[in-house]
């Protein structure tokens, strides 16, 4: 069974532009699927495709309806996005939880959809009953009221997360080769060297914690051999005692 990505539903957008940036905003996010509940500008306008910076595919096939009501007619699960408590009894998940809901959803073959609200105003409480759960992000409650693009994009975020296996951490060698141990502790070893006649390396009590040092600089920079040889040159540089 093929996995089924949410829809994004845009209820009464203002601006031209605005839905634009939420197509932009969807294509980073790998959804493909606007639908728009009586929009003030039109979607195809000039200020929408430029504002959708090569995201124009999305608002070509974007789909129009006449109310919330009927943009919802064929999903089977609904989550509205608010940041307002709205004295509904609804299940209220986080932007990350309500992506694992969807992603679950989705792997199975439903039919899904995320609810954004007009720029000004957000959902309408008519708007939020219609749906089966409510995405809250957490913000600064100072101040927690989101462009409408940038609603669509940290949600979309969580929800892409759910599709890809990005590492946590990586070292950008730029096809350099990182080092192998022995290499990078015979640089060490060639500096001790160089500085054993030099400052404290004479005093016997610190050459030792000197030495774990510049072993532990070392072996934790994840050097590659090319910087290695580059620091050979350096240090065969300036121990022949040369100056500007």
């Amino acid at each position: 069974m093929n996995e089924i990505h949410p829809y994004v539903i845009l209820v009464e957008p203002q601006l031209a532009e605005n839905v634009g940036m939420a197509a932009r905003a969807m294509m980073n996010c790998g959804l493909y699927h606007m639908r728009l509940v009586n929009p003030r500008e039109y979607h195809l306008s000039d200020k929408a495709v430029a504002a959708s910076s090569n995201a124009g595919e999305i608002l070509e096939k974007a789909e129009v309806f006449g109310s919330t009501r009927e943009a919802l007619a064929d999903l089977q699960l609904v989550m509205a996005t608010t940041a307002r408590h709205r004295d509904q009894v609804k299940p209220v998940y986080t932007a990350d939880r309500a992506a694992e809901k969807l992603n679950q959803a989705g792997a199975r073959g439903i039919n899904c959809g995320i609810l954004f609200g007009p720029e000004r105003t957000g959902l309408h409480n008519d708007d939020v009953s219609l749906a089966d759960a409510i995405i809250n992000i957490p913000l600064n409650p100072r101040h927690c009221s989101l462009n409408l693009s940038q609603a669509v994009l940290l949600a979309g975020y969580e929800y892409y997360k759910t599709q890809i296996s990005a590492p946590a951490e990586q070292l950008v060698t730029n096809h350099g080769t990182p080092a192998e141990k022995d290499k990078v502790l015979g640089f060490v070893d060639y500096l001790q060297n160089k500085l054993s006649d030099c400052g404290n390396y004479k005093i016997d009590g610190q050459r030792e914690k000197l030495e774990i040092n510049l072993r532990n600089i070392f072996t934790r920079a994840q050097i590659t051999e090319q910087e290695l040889n580059t620091l050979y040159g350096a240090v065969n540089y300036l121990s022949k005692g040369h100056s500007e």
